[in-house]
């Protein structure tokens, strides 16, 4: 493994550099970066990650599209960040059901 991101990590198999990216591959995506660089190469098409039981082809490297079923995990979309903003500020007004602060309760 040469480098980890927010999107994925590269692996040098051989002379080549892939890049597995967790939207792909998202069973990384939680793993540890020591986890993720224990990697076996039992043969020249199979890659395994002994401490996540994972197994992969180089070939679903290079190719995700040809494998639809890679992963069951499932997918975790990315939320934007949420701004508050009063609602006066948004041009609204506060609901009468909602206390005013210093105002006393009645």
């Amino acid at each position: 493994m040469t480098s980890v991101s927010r999107q994925g990590f590269r692996l040098l198999i051989g002379s080549r550099e892939r890049f597995v990216a967790f939207k792909d591959f998202p069973w990384f995506r939680d793993a540890s970066v020591r986890a993720i660089t224990t990697v076996e190469r039992p043969s020249a098409n199979h890659l395994y990650w002994p401490e996540l039981d994972i197994d992969l082809a180089v070939d679903s490297l290079d190719h995700p599209e040809k494998y639809p079923l890679v992963s069951k995990a499932p997918q975790v979309k990315e939320r934007k960040a949420r701004v508050y903003t009063s609602p006066r500020r948004r041009g609204g007004r506060i609901p009468e059901n909602r206390v005013r602060p210093g105002t006393p309760r009645t």
